[in-house]
């Protein structure tokens, strides 16, 4: 199918191009909006939301055939957009909880955790999503949804993926009612092993974390 027919099924709503944009879209607006901190005690569980939601669209362009593009070399979409404030923003409103520790892949035998923030697995999301939404703005539909489902398998989804398991970590550390360890000590610059990990790891009750997290009333 041509770029040009692809396209031309746009007014569908219906289409798998329609939707598969229109979830993307959605996602970049609302943690585009969740980083303003206008609702600070509500970002956490907003996230996962999002997040859960965005890699759902990403099962689907997983499950899908392989999408070849009409051309042969990617056209310019001109320079990728400053995610650098979205980053900062997501950063300080997430802070002290942004960076966790997570195995890059399950698959690889005895690799040790390695450290992230979940700011900037935020804002390398949006980058890749960003990316193919020029190329469907553009009207190079097809363009766009072989650059998302190839993204999706080389980084958008492994760090969504990794991304969710956080979030989704925080909120049952505080409806569980278990106390969550502190990453003060952690930081992304180092390679440490779990047992290094552990070592850093202080206690933080679940209480001094669920009231920023919009979870539950300390009193």
């Amino acid at each position: 199918m041509s770029d040009a027919a692809l396209h031309a099924t746009s007014q569908d709503p219906d289409s798998f191009a329609v939707q598969i944009a229109d979830s993307i879209e959605s996602f970049i607006v609302a943690t585009t909006e969740v980083a303003k901190g206008d609702e600070p005690d509500s970002a956490v569980p907003f996230l996962l939301l999002e997040v859960s939601q965005l890699l759902l669209t990403g099962g689907r362009l997983g499950a899908h055939e392989d999408i070849v593009p009409d051309e042969r070399y990617e056209p310019d979409t001109g320079p990728d957009l400053d995610v650098d404030d979205l980053r900062e923003r997501f950063a300080v409103l997430l802070d002290p909880v942004d960076v966790f520790s997570e195995v890059f892949d399950p698959y690889e035998p005895r690799k040790a955790p390695v450290a992230y923030r979940i700011s900037d697995n935020l804002a390398d999301v949006v980058t890749d999503l960003r990316h193919g939404l020029a190329h469907y703005r553009a009207g190079r539909t097809s363009e766009a949804l072989w650059w998302w489902q190839f993204s999706y398998f080389s980084n958008w989804g492994p760090t969504a993926s990794a991304t969710l398991r956080a979030l989704q970590s925080l909120v049952s550390h505080v409806r569980l009612d278990q106390p969550l360890d502190e990453l003060d000590g952690l930081d992304t610059d180092e390679d440490l092993a779990e047992d290094a990990l552990a070592e850093e790891a202080g206690k933080v009750m679940a209480e001094e974390i669920a009231g920023p997290l919009g979870l539950r009333t300390v009193t």
